[in-house]
């Protein structure tokens, strides 16, 4: 018999690579769609036949229970939450009920219905956010600068808790920033590629950014996808950082960006104050190599080829929407 998948996200950037990536190892795959007032199956549109999708939403523990008991998955991924940092700081009530409270909500869920369910869940770097470790690793103190990595510090330490005191299988993968041409224009990588694109074809003649000296590591988001799954399907459930080892600035982005299109940043890049946040993490660098020496976790793509990736996407975009 096939695995059973169920995704939480299933439409965002992670959760579409996610889907595809178990269609190919040949899992029965489900996902959780919420309402949208605008429509949000733009990343799924090509598996739509392939997959089957129930309505419900994070915040509303009925749903959950409901697709949960029904689908009796193998396996969970919650690639759900409100996954921006920036958003976090203007809605602290939300981000906390659905980046950190839902994962409590789920757990509980799954441990009434069936505690042989395997796990995942998505935290992120930013829980560790002003360090004094220059180098992080799975056991670094959480210290979040912002309400969204303490969201996901709440999202990591209920995993713990239910893998600890109940013997779940709960994993969880500790990402560092990972991007792909699905994420949205909100994002500043997503806005600088757009807007070199738009600015070398004349459509757009200024690009606004806060501060360029942030150092941020670059992943590949389909990479951490497969790191996913893998870390599902070890013999024990556990933590791993997921990353490149690697960091390179938003301004050193920038200009990668802006090379690529044949532009220099100095004839259309502004600084704009209002763009900075109000915390301030440390450099956030991680050690992936217990994920290595685990299941071999090597990421290929790099940063250069991530840029690239990114303007090419964006290339394609705004020619097909302006026909040249």
């Amino acid at each position: 018999m096939k695995k059973k998948a169920l995704i939480f996200g299933i439409t965002g950037q992670d959760g579409s690579y996610l889907a595809e990536i178990l269609l190919e190892k040949g899992y029965e795959v489900h996902g959780l769609i919420r309402r949208s007032a605008t429509g949000n199956k733009k990343n799924i549109m090509h598996i739509l036949d392939k997959i089957k999708l129930h309505k419900g939403d994070l915040a509303d523990p009925t749903s959950i229970y409901r697709i949960i008991n029904e689908v009796k998955p193998d396996e969970i991924y919650n690639e759900a939450d409100q996954d921006h940092v920036s958003w976090s700081y203007d809605s602290v009530g939300y981000s906390c009920d659905i980046t950190g409270s839902a994962v409590g909500r789920i757990l509980e869920i799954i441990r009434q219905i069936d505690t042989k369910i395997k796990y995942f869940q998505p935290v992120s770097s930013n829980m560790f956010g002003k360090t004094e470790d220059n180098i992080q690793n799975e056991e670094t103190a959480l210290r979040p600068q912002s309400p969204y990595g303490c969201c996901k510090a709440l999202a990591f330490l209920l995993c713990r808790y239910y893998r600890d005191v109940f013997g779940m299988f709960v994993s969880t993968g500790i990402f560092y920033n990972h991007e792909s041409p699905r994420r949205t224009e909100e994002y500043v990588t997503h806005k600088i590629t757009k807007a070199a694109v738009r600015i070398s074809k004349g459509l757009q003649k200024k690009l606004y950014l806060g501060d360029l000296s942030t150092e941020i590591d670059f992943g590949y988001a389909k990479e951490y996808m497969e790191a996913a799954w893998n870390i599902l399907q070890l013999d024990k459930p556990d933590d791993f950082i997921i990353c490149t080892g690697e960091t390179h600035s938003i301004k050193e982005f920038l200009e990668e960006a802006f090379k690529i299109v044949g532009l220099k940043t100095k004839d259309y890049v502004e600084y704009d104050s209002s763009l900075i946040r109000p915390g301030k993490t440390s450099t956030l660098l991680g050690d992936y190599s217990k994920a290595r020496k685990v299941f071999g976790f090597n990421p290929k793509i790099r940063f250069k080829e991530i840029v690239k990736m990114l303007v090419e996407s964006d290339l394609k975009e705004v020619e097909k929407e302006t026909g040249n």
